[in-house]
Formats: C-alpha cells, sequence, structure tokens
C-alpha cells in the first residue's frame, strides 16, 4: 500500500494531510487495494452499494448501460479521482451506474460514510479530510452540470463545440488533448459514432477545428475565447 502514498497524497481528498497521518486514516477507513484489466467491471449496477473507490493507476468510466445494450459515459475518473461516494453516502441500496476499467487500472476502496461520521479514534486529520470531501463533491456537481450543457445541445456540432470550448478552457490553451477515443466520445456525448465521426470533419471542412487522433485545435474564427 506504501507505493501508492505519492499518488494519494497527491489526491484532493487528502490535500494537507501528511504521511504519517494517510497511513493512520487508510487503516481507519479501512482501505482495500484491488486491481482490474480492461473493459472489465469494477462495479455493477444492482450491487449493493458498499465502499466508494478512488483510482491509483489507469481509468475508471462510470457508465450506464441500457436494455438494449446500448452504453452511455456519464463520466471518466482519473488517477486521484473519487467514484460512487455519492451513492454511498446517500445511503442508495443498490448502484444505478456500472464502473468500467477503461484501461489496466488499479483502485483502492475506502468506506467514504467513515468520513462524514464521528471518528471513534477522535482523528486530528478528520476536520480536513471532511473539508476536502465536501470541496471535492462540490466540484463533481459542477463537473456534472457541465457534462448537461454539453449533451443539452440541440445537435452534433453544438454538443462538440460546447465539449470542445470547455475542454479548451480547461487546458488553457486552444491546442489540447481530450482523453476519450472516438467510441468514448460518442458515448459521453450521447451521440452515434458514426455521425460524431462525420461532423467533426465537416467542422475541420468549415475551418472551426483541426484534429489529429486526440489532439485537437480550436480555430474560432467568431471571435476568441476567454479562458478560465
Amino acid at each position: 500500500m506504501r507505493e501508492f502514498f505519492p499518488i494519494l497524497q497527491k489526491c484532493r481528498l487528502f490535500d494537507g494531510i501528511s504521511q504519517a497521518d494517510l497511513e493512520k486514516m487508510l487503516n481507519c477507513l479501512p482501505a482495500r487495494h484491488k486491481s482490474f484489466i480492461k473493459n472489465s467491471f469494477i462495479l455493477t449496477a444492482g450491487e449493493k452499494t458498499g465502499n466508494a473507490g478512488i483510482v491509483l493507476t489507469g481509468a475508471a468510466h462510470i457508465v450506464n448501460d441500457s436494455y438494449e445494450g446500448r452504453r452511455k459515459i456519464i463520466e471518466r475518473t482519473t488517477i486521484g479521482g473519487l467514484f460512487v461516494e455519492d451513492f454511498v453516502c446517500a445511503n442508495v441500496e443498490k448502484l444505478s451506474v456500472s464502473v468500467v476499467a477503461a484501461e489496466e487500472t488499479e483502485v483502492l476502496f475506502i468506506d467514504c460514510k467513515r468520513i462524514v461520521s464521528t471518528c471513534p479514534s477522535a482523528c486530528v486529520f478528520h476536520t480536513r479530510l471532511i473539508r476536502n470531501f465536501t470541496i471535492l463533491m462540490a466540484e463533481k456537481n459542477i463537473s456534472k452540470l457541465q457534462k448537461m450543457e454539453h449533451i443539452t445541445q440541440a445537435t452534433t456540432r453544438e454538443k462538440l463545440l460546447s465539449y470542445l470550448t470547455n475542454e479548451a478552457r480547461l487546458a488553457g490553451k486552444k491546442k489540447f488533448t481530450i482523453s476519450f477515443n472516438r467510441e468514448e466520445l460518442a458515448h459521453y456525448l450521447s451521440v452515434e459514432r458514426s455521425g460524431l465521426s462525420a461532423e467533426l470533419s465537416k467542422m475541420q471542412d468549415d475551418g472551426l477545428i483541426h484534429y489529429q487522433g486526440n489532439q485537437f485545435e480550436l480555430l474560432n474564427p467568431q471571435g476568441p475565447i476567454h479562458y478560465a
């Protein structure tokens, strides 16, 4: 477990917590480590809600698979990110989403209910942990609102422009790299892959964007983008 301490100390949840306190905390939560191969299920919809997960290596997709087998990617969680903590803290009996390893992934499972409850050991770092957890939950809510902005656009082009503009703002520049491949991006934006690929080509022909693989540039002929 100690080999992951450098990663955990960079995790927003453990911001400002020393390595010595981190070791105590992992025993308190308690923590359990597990590895997953690419495309395997980390958690499956319908499972009883247990522990939340922290991505140690790789990446995880929170997905919703329809009865017909159509997949929607709700969220991508990368190294240091937390997933299904909202289900656990809300005492939801069963998960309504699945979590899939987007690549070879290692996960640390923790009982996040202990984060928001009184610590029986009166740990000195618990107040900081609660503060970090509250900030993290707020940031994830903002991210979900941003996604809603993308997918509620009327056309595939508008969805792409909304998503790519936000990615440019996050990167702080007009040239940036996205984390999704084409199929994943289609699942994330709730559009058909063929339609998405065709629209990307049209947008490039129209001088709106330039792309190669996962590298994009917003050419933005209609005015400057104000980056955050």
